[in-house]
């Protein structure tokens, strides 16, 4: 009975270990096996509105497959040597539009530092999201399909100066027109507005020929597959395209998926966003609600991928116009502020499995934040709140384990004096646990019904851009980043010994050893974990250690560190 109580503790550890074997398997190009936090969720093989890659390439028209390829005409997705590169600032934003097409290839938010970690006296470039050189791409597209139109290829021409958002202005409109081509110009004019990532897109059709049209409408983001450069061997975040519809909600795109053609997702719907994630940072267009689109998630070069959206418009007669608004998100992953956008949108900030949970936890995270003004201190009240509404149940753990430690003694003479005879072992073991009125089982189920809280507050704390660039206090100064001088991670370890020294050693020699090395390896990975993780498992591990020695001492059982025998 003792090796199956074993057995399940060691299940509770198991389940912290997985986060961390997951994120192994994520660095190396493999799936997550169990935690679909940072994998991409797919919506079911067997749906009507959901077909096979093949067939909904077949429902879209094949103008539609040349355009969104286009873009991989330049080899690393380069403008071409007659574009021209236009540029315009808001409070939020530095924005770079290209000529060619019309097309937004760089976007700086100026609220957000490039580099995490920086102190205060330090130089701050602001966090580049878009951007077209030689080293990356990940730009906003749109144009026409369905014959010869204006394309994101087409040359465009920038109506009035660039500019910047003045005082007292609130909104900035950047207006690009195409010449007539096939008898179609597009005008498309962006908005600005003061205080918002999100941007109004209206695209104008034009019919200027001798002959009606009907013309599609696609919108693209396209971004090349390479890593992040803050992703380590120990924890890493899903980036790459995202689906999401009121039907199947969102639906995460493995890059690798894409090249495979295995990509699955909801092709044909009139509602939802495309989108394009990374860690904390995201872009999405946005066609309106009722508005019929076929989605795609394609390769059009070397490492370099699109996803996007192809809407057929109506008719358009000769001498008439049609309009289209859409919108592009490009920005933070702020919960608060995604919601107000559309719906669903909140949801590229991904918690995997465990949404239901962590989005409350968020909620309690900020509001706690809103009276202490510290991101570091409000994790470590959050903690307290957790451990102060389990206090009962982990009250009842610690004292089935502080039973079993003061027996413990006994339970090792029995094993060693009835170590040739395992069925009077098992007989006279249950005899004591009777005896003692010890249940074995007694500490496993109230720590195993904690762990989902415990395993979606880490997602939140790993997934909440208000962590980057948040300091604590002294000398960690971004709870995003490592500890730079690996102190938390020290008082992680000791804290984790201290944990373990207050449990009941097994009898069984190996696992009492098992038991000591498995979380000294454990927070040895800690020291390339963000503070912020760190912090939140060391006030868990302090919290712990303080109510179980209460509990041991008033059960009467000594505050002695049980410690195996390593010789």
């Amino acid at each position: 009975m003792n090796d199956i109580r074993r057995s399940i503790l060691w299940v509770v550890f198991g389940l912290s270990m997985v986060l961390i074997w997951d994120k192994w398997q994520i660095h190396n190009g493999h799936k997550p096996t169990f935690f679909p936090g940072a994998a991409p969720v797919t919506a079911p093989a067997a749906s009507t509105s959901a077909p096979a890659a093949s067939a909904a390439d077949a429902s879209l028209p094949a103008a539609a497959q040349s355009a969104a390829v286009a873009g991989g005409q330049s080899p690393a997705g380069a403008p071409s040597a007659v574009a021209q590169r236009f540029e315009v600032s808001t409070d939020v934003f530095k924005l770079a539009f290209n000529s060619e097409g019309g097309s937004l290839i760089g976007a700086q938010l100026l609220k957000h530092a490039e580099a995490t970690g920086q102190s205060k006296d330090q130089s701050v470039q602001p966090f580049t999201l878009l951007r077209q050189d030689g080293e990356h791409i990940y730009v906003a597209q749109t144009g026409l399909i369905g014959g010869t139109f204006p394309t994101h290829k087409t040359p465009m021409t920038l109506v009035g100066a660039p500019g910047a958002l003045a005082d007292g202005q609130n909104e900035l409109k950047v207006r690009f027109e195409s010449a007539e081509v096939g008898g179609v110009k597009l005008v498309k004019t962006y908005t600005l507005t003061r205080g918002s990532y999100d941007i109004a897109v209206e695209h104008e059709v034009q019919n200027l020929g001798g002959q009606p049209v009907s013309p599609q409408l696609y919108v693209q983001l396209v971004r090349d597959g390479s890593k992040l450069s803050s992703d380590t061997p120990f924890y890493s975040t899903f980036t790459g395209p995202a689906v999401y519809t009121t039907e199947k909600k969102y639906q995460k795109v493995e890059f690798a998926d894409i090249e495979k053609n295995k990509a699955e997702f909801v092709k044909s719907t009139s509602d939802g966003y495309v989108a394009m994630v990374q860690h904390y940072f995201a872009s999405a267009w946005l066609l309106g609600d009722g508005v019929a689109r076929d989605n795609f998630a394609r390769k059009i070069d070397n490492n370099l991928f699109a996803v996007g959206s192809i809407a057929a418009l109506k008719a358009i007669e000769p001498g008439q116009s049609e309009r289209v608004q859409t919108r592009l998100f490009v920005g933070p992953q702020e919960e608060k502020v995604l919601e107000t956008i559309a719906p669903g949108l909140e949801l590229v900030k991904d918690y995997g499995w465990l949404t239901i949970l962590a989005k409350p936890l968020y909620w309690l995270l900020e509001k706690i934040h809103g009276y202490v003004g510290n991101w570091g201190w409000a994790i470590v009240l959050l903690v307290v709140l957790i451990k102060a509404a389990f206090y009962w149940l982990n009250a009842s753990a610690y004292r089935s384990m502080a039973k079993m430690k003061k027996i413990n003694p006994r339970i090792m003479e029995m094993r060693e004096r009835l170590k040739g005879n395992p069925q009077a072992m098992q007989q006279e073991m249950m005899k004591m646990y009777r005896e003692e009125k010890v249940n074995p089982l007694g500490g496993c189920f109230p720590i195993l019904i904690q762990i989902p809280v415990f395993i979606a507050l880490y997602w939140v704390l790993l997934s909440s851009v208000e962590m980057r660039n948040a300091p604590w206090m002294a000398w960690i100064t971004d709870l995003s980043s490592p500890d730079p001088f690996y102190i938390l991670p020290l008082v992680m370890a000791v804290t984790t010994m201290i944990q373990t020294a207050l449990n009941p050693l097994p009898p069984d020699p190996l696992q009492a050893k098992l038991m000591w090395l498995m979380p000294l390896m454990f927070s040895v990975m800690f020291f390339f974990f963000p503070s912020g993780l760190v912090l939140y498992w060391i006030t868990n591990n302090v919290l712990t250690i303080a109510q179980q020695a209460v509990i041991n001492k008033s059960m009467g059982v000594p505050l002695k560190f049980s410690m195996p025998k390593f010789t």
